[in-house]
């Protein structure tokens, strides 16, 4: 039966006006159902509405009033509030829908409180847009922290971009804002439309978005998985020994333009076999995260918890991860928490006001990029970063993650000028909130996401990098706590080493032998990035002197010497065949150059070649990294031999196995060069970089090295060997009956 009983139940003028505006802090109060003196009464809010009628349960009928602007209102007799729909009508359309303003909050007390403690380790589980079936109704729940805010409306597909219908309710204290919107679900595009307190409307993606438009489009969307994993054995055994006793060999990609035009669905079927076949153990993909600009190295977020929209779906992510992880390759992301970009869209004044972002302009504008930094002392800030942490090392299974700019953080005066900066509130200028954040990061993805490692691209020589949070050292501060650094002092000392001329090397000889002073300081990683083949630094096979052919050269006896050298190494695509240019993120990797057409090819194919094998004997070879935080694993054989370019070393294993290691950096071959050995009986060369196969000379020694009782470098026996033109052998010892020992 229709009726119509609504003499109760009209809004104050005031009170629908701060509604109509997105300004009230509790639409929930007034919206939905709500005990009357005579009944229930019941508001609706739907702009355009013609007609809105609440059909019960029960079947009872109640046509509600519009009292203006889309506030419908009436009463139900009797009470309490029972179950029910709305029927919408515009026009000739005529729609059933669930009210949104029936639901009680998604979000639980132990969420804001944790929340509020900034101890909400998956955070994403009760802020974004999550997928929900509440008392049988299936919909989206809403949740932001915009604790400034005057008001908050969700807009988007389910309302025609109008958030009028939609406001959010404040979650008190907490600064959260929730709804309930029924019918809403994934692939539903959304934005949160932010009522400011000097009465600004902002529009702004959801900080939590787990999925995103396609830039340059910014909206949010809502996401849910149906992934499948299969690599539920690479799992268990992520968290086995300690990765300073692993093998790593990293393959860095720029994943849009690897293969530019395939998506994470395309790349899956491709680069784990590429990967695979050259012997890297881990891959380490940029930019994963949202980001503005598709051709930079997505250093700039603007969707810390969605994989860029650029190349599929997270799903599709997910698929190219359990793909590289079928394969027995290790996923490394790069993760920026140093900072973010200043869209209008994105974090920037989120709420009208700063908020992920320190109030001191001094502290938040950083003068090198043009961003924002983070707020590191409050704790919300915080917990949004290390929780987004743990989701990528959960969610998608992501085994490290590489940690930009961290040097960035540390430094209160970092880029800036005198009275650029305020200290610390000791005078001095560590940032004692970026400390006491990175110490957390570490030890709650060690917790959280057991065998998940970080790494820190820190470019300074702060103390502790890859020491434990609780071993306090001599300068009071605990270590920070990542399982690797990136070794920026070898890459730039070694590069700058081997891009000389030839002629000049001897003067600079300790380019070569420094980093060895400090090899023990910390767990080190020898990176050749991105960073050093953009931006006119050339490909690093272009940075080397010489013609064509001593290029080459160089770079095989330059990786030779790096894979060799104690730390994991990374190597930027492109650069395991020497292409000629430098990155071009629109053309990719110059993958012509290996096909049989062009005309040095075979040059190319042999670089490639050398770098496979670099990554089979050093996998298969203990004494290269199974000691890379021991001294015990290191030994000069002869590092002073600075006139000759030459140097000698060995490595040890755990059982004290050796492998020997002579570099010739100069273009002249040297006969009968005696090397003082390790006690074995013979030796062999297993990798060479000057061999035929890989574009060099073939000048080397082949056969069994037996050493001679001649007392060489402090050691009792030692060889007369032929050292090639620009290259790095190996030896090993040959057992008894000509095997390797």
């Amino acid at each position: 039966m229709l009726k119509t009983r609504h003499l109760t139940t009209r809004l104050a003028d005031a009170e629908l006006d701060r509604l109509l505006a997105g300004a009230h802090h509790d639409p929930h109060s007034v919206l939905g159902a709500h005990p009357a003196a005579d009944g229930v009464a019941v508001r609706v809010l739907r702009p355009y509405a013609d007609r809105v009628t609440v059909v019960t349960g029960d079947g009872d009928r109640v046509e509600l009033a519009h009292q203006r602007d889309g506030l419908f209102t009436g009463l139900l007799p009797g009470g309490p509030a029972p179950v029910y729909r709305l029927q919408v009508v515009h026009g000739d359309h005529k729609e059933s829908q669930e009210d949104g303003y029936r639901f009680l909050p998604t979000l639980g007390d132990l969420d804001l409180h944790l929340i509020t403690e900034g101890r909400h380790w998956e955070l994403w589980r009760a802020l974004g847009s999550r997928v929900r079936t509440l008392e049988g109704v299936t919909g989206c729940a809403f949740a932001v922290w915009a604790p400034n805010a005057q008001g908050v409306r969700v807009v988007g597909d389910f309302n025609g971009w109008n958030g009028v219908a939609h406001p959010m309710r404040s979650l008190g204290s907490s600064g959260v804002w929730e709804l309930f919107v029924p019918g809403a679900g994934a692939g539903t595009r959304y934005k949160y439309e932010i009522h400011t307190r000097d009465g600004r409307m902002l529009q702004k993606a959801d900080p939590l978005a787990r999925a995103t438009e396609c830039p340059p489009a910014t909206a949010s969307v809502v996401a849910s998985s149906s992934h499948v994993w299969q690599d539920e054995r690479w799992m268990a055994e992520r968290g086995g020994a300690d990765c300073r006793e692993r093998p790593m060999s990293v393959y860095e990609v720029h994943l849009a333009s690897w293969r530019p035009g395939l998506g994470y669905r395309e790349l899956a079927e491709q680069l784990p076999q590429y990967v695979a076949g050259l012997g890297f153990t881990h891959v380490e993909l940029m930019p994963v995260m949202e980001h503005p600009f598709g051709g930079s190295w997505g250093y700039q977020v603007s969707g810390y918890y969605a994989p860029t929209a650029r190349l599929g779906t997270p799903d599709d992510f997910r698929a190219l991860v359990d793909a590289l992880h079928r394969a027995g390759i290790g996923v490394i992301a790069d993760w920026v928490p140093a900072h973010f970009p200043k869209d209008a869209f994105a974090l920037s004044r989120f709420d009208g006001e700063t908020l992920y972002e320190p109030a001191d302009t001094r502290r938040a504008h950083h003068p090198d990029w043009g961003t924002l930094e983070f707020d590191y002392g409050r704790r919300e800030v915080r917990n949004f970063l290390v929780a987004n942490a743990v989701y990528w090392c959960t969610e998608f299974h992501i085994d490290a993650l590489r940690v930009d700019a961290v040097a960035s953080m540390l430094y209160l005066d970092y880029s800036r000028e005198e009275g650029g900066w305020s200290p610390n509130e000791n005078g001095g200028r560590e940032n004692l909130a970026a400390v006491a954040f990175l110490q957390e990061l570490t030890d709650t993805v060690r917790r959280r996401a057991p065998g998940a490692l970080t790494i820190a691209e820190e470019s300074t020589s702060w103390p502790g990098v890859t020491r434990p949070t609780y071993d306090v050292g001599m300068d009071g501060f605990g270590g920070l706590g990542f399982d690797l650094k990136w070794n920026m002092g070898w890459m730039h000392d070694s590069l700058a080493h081997v891009s000389r001329d030839p002629v000049h090397r001897a003067y600079h000889h300790d380019e070569l032998t420094f980093s060895m002073v400090y090899a023990y300081s910390e767990a080190f990683l020898l990176p050749l990035s991105h960073d050093e083949v953009v931006h006119g630094k050339r490909s690093l096979v272009a940075k080397m002197p010489g013609d064509w052919w001593q290029q080459r050269a160089n770079l095989r006896s330059y990786l030779g010497y790096m894979w060799a050298h104690p730390g994991k190494q990374l190597l930027f695509m492109g650069q395991e065949f020497g292409q000629g240019e430098e990155f071009d993120h629109d053309r990719g990797p110059q993958w012509w150059v290996l096909d049989e057409e062009w005309p040095g090819h075979a040059g190319h194919r042999g670089i490639s070649a050398l770098v496979s094998d670099l990554n089979q004997v050093y996998t298969d070879t203990p004494a290269l990294w199974e000691l890379d935080g021991d001294p015990a694993g290191f030994a000069w054989i002869d590092g002073s031999q600075a006139e000759q370019n030459v140097l000698a070393f060995v490595r040890h294993d755990a059982e004290g196995r050796p492998l020997v290691v002579v570099c010739n950096f100069s273009p002249v071959v040297h006969h009968g060069y005696r090397v003082g050995l390790p006690d074995a009986p013979a030796w062999r060369e297993v990798l060479n970089s000057d061999a035929e196969r890989y574009g060099g000379s073939g000048v080397g020694n082949p056969g069994v090295i037996v050493p001679e009782p001649v007392a060489w470098h402090g050691r009792a026996r030692s060889a007369a060997l032929t050292l090639p033109p620009l290259a790095t052998c190996w030896l090993r010892p040959v057992a008894a009956g000509g095997g390797d020992a």
